[in-house]
């Protein structure tokens, strides 16, 4: 999105125009150039949380097919110290999966009984939770600045469109006197839309992959419960 608008600005100076950013800037009242800045910082803070998000998910994904490859094995045979030890192993402790399966297996190791199982299933549907909205965490910085943007944009409009009035009281009627006014309306308001847009494609993408992520715990919390009632049933025979 800078991008565009400093490549407008060159193609505006190369045409000899006098209309480039570092004049719109200049000729900006106070009210302008800090809804500006505060459109920037939005945009910047965006691009931070969707790359922090892009790869807290990546990392959390990778290590959870890690973990439920490995620990597959203990948990048939129905070692559940073995298989505690793995989903405690450092190297899976940003996945989702090793998270759930450690909170059920810390209430099934130290004994096989229908308490257990109970308790079990509630410390699975707590981490199911808690893992959720680790997955969601920074996403109210997209949502914000999705759906603020555009007013903080129109903000500097206001003040833009009276920076224009204001020129045309003190020097007549003319376009020159109303251009800077009406330059510095219109850049707030594009960069607004501009980063608007940005915000909502990223929190739409990353609300899609949290409940991808809801998804998967849910089915690992199901399969879970239905693996540790079926080692309850065997081993109380």
């Amino acid at each position: 999105m800078l991008w565009m608008f400093l490549s407008v600005a060159a193609q505006a100076q190369e045409a000899g125009s006098g209309f480039t950013m570092v004049e719109i800037w200049e000729h900006s009242g106070a009210i302008a150039r800090i809804v500006i800045l505060i459109l920037v910082l939005m945009f910047f803070g965006t691009l931070f949380t969707a790359v922090e998000r892009q790869i807290a998910f990546n990392r959390a994904r990778t290590q959870s097919i890690r973990i439920a490859s490995e620990i597959g094995k203990p948990m048939s045979s129905g070692d559940l110290s073995a298989a505690l030890k793995i989903a405690s192993d450092e190297q899976f402790k940003s996945s989702y999966l090793a998270s759930l399966l450690r909170a059920g297996l810390a209430e099934l190791v130290n004994g096989i009984s229908a308490d257990n199982v109970h308790n079990a299933s509630a410390a699975v549907a707590k981490s199911h939770t808690e893992e959720l909205a680790k997955m969601r965490r920074g996403m109210n910085i997209l949502a914000t600045t999705g759906s603020t943007a555009p007013f903080v944009g129109l903000f500097g409009t206001t003040f833009g469109v009276i920076n224009a009035f204001q020129g045309m009281a003190t020097a007549g009627s003319g376009l020159a006197s109303i251009s800077a006014g009406i330059s510095e309306a219109l850049i707030t308001t594009g960069v607004g839309i501009g980063v608007a847009v940005i915000g909502v494609w990223f929190f739409n993408y990353f609300t899609f992959r949290a409940e991808k992520v809801g998804d998967e715990l849910t089915s690992a919390e199901a399969d879970f419960l239905a693996w540790s009632t079926k080692l309850l049933q065997t081993r109380t025979k």
